[in-house]
């Protein structure tokens, strides 16, 4: 049986997520303050082994069962000039993903990432949100539980990422329902339109908002009016995590406004995650400062896929190789 089969119902399973494990993220600093080597020598890393510590239930994590979760999924809004690509390239580059063709399937290899691509529905766009909602209830949720069910045994760190020509449009609105502002506020080049398309992105995200003054009252109501199927799978497999006590780390500006839908929904419920990078988009560093996200890396990059956040996992195994892997003062025979 479906966990949820209602907004209100998914906000129930968010709102009953365990938190970490407090008893190993405690045995993780102390083993971490025992290490050889200077009190916070490697700097972020060890915050990120204790934290990783936490969520895995262990004070000697490891990360070796990755896996990238890639959701794509088609706008209406699209249909208003706000992409330099027409719909038909996320069908396009999903066939990309599954022949292994793409950016985000040379750095999940590089990483040891496996990983799984969910298209959702790209043959039925979301409605155009500028006229109403982007989604009945009843699809928003179809969507996430592609993403709670996205999750696969085993993992011990999720990333998820996305495909959807037209999703940055949609992440700004949300952004503006969740944040505050307008659509000037929050739209970017995305895929690299000019100035005249950026001016209708922000045109679309204004009347998206005036179209769906729900959005602005409640995060599930901005998923759902302002959303994509993609950023809903993001949601549900961000979440489905939380409840199984996975760790996660977060792609770029669009991810990260799927995982702020369930920070606005549920106080809270990013405790298991973790910013991969600061995209380019300049509206990622604004939401990752409303978040209080420190990103991981900070490249340049805005493709999106999963990329940035994927890159992160290296960074993450190496911190929990670092605190499990490395001898203690004690086991090395070191005065500390």
């Amino acid at each position: 049986m479906a966990p949820f089969k209602t907004l209100a119902e998914f906000r129930e399973v968010l709102a009953a997520a365990p938190a970490c494990n407090h008893s190993a993220r405690e045995q993780a600093e102390a083993r971490n303050d025992r290490l050889t080597k200077p009190p916070r020598a490697l700097g972020r890393l060890e915050e990120l082994g204790v934290w990783l510590a936490g969520w895995q239930g262990t004070p000697t994590p490891r990360v070796r069962n990755p896996q990238v979760a890639v959701f794509a999924g088609n706008h209406g809004v699209n249909a208003r000039g706000v992409s330099a690509f027409p719909s038909e390239v996320t069908a396009q580059m999903v066939a990309n993903f599954q022949a292994g063709g793409a950016a985000i399937n040379q750095i999940a290899r590089s990483v040891g990432a496996r990983m799984t691509v969910h298209p959702i529905d790209l043959d039925r766009p979301t409605a155009d949100f500028t006229q109403g909602p982007a989604m009945s209830e009843e699809d928003c949720v179809a969507a996430l539980l592609v993403g709670w069910n996205a999750l696969e045994e085993g993992t011990d760190l999720l990333v998820a990422g996305e495909m959807g020509i037209g999703n940055t449009t949609a992440t700004a609105a949300i952004c503006a329902a969740l944040f505050g502002g307008n659509g000037r506020d929050w739209v970017g080049r995305g895929s690299g339109i000019d100035d005249s398309g950026l001016i209708r992105k922000a045109e679309a995200v204004d009347a998206g908002l005036a179209a769906n003054p729900s959005a602005r009252q409640d995060a599930l109501e901005a998923l759902r009016c302002l959303g994509g199927r993609e950023i809903a799978g993001m949601a549900g497999a961000i979440a489905r995590a939380r409840v199984e006590s996975v760790p996660v780390i977060l792609d770029g500006f669009i991810c990260t406004s799927a995982a702020a839908v369930l920070h606005r929904a549920i106080p809270g419920a990013l405790d298991h995650a973790q910013a991969g990078h600061q995209s380019a988009e300049m509206a990622h560093r604004n939401m990752l400062l409303k978040l209080e996200l420190d990103p991981i890396l900070t490249l340049g990059m805005r493709l999106g896929e999963g990329s940035g956040g994927t890159l992160a996992v290296a960074v993450a195994r190496a911190a929990a190789d670092c605190l499990s892997g490395m001898a203690t003062f004690e086991e090395a025979g070191v005065s500390g």
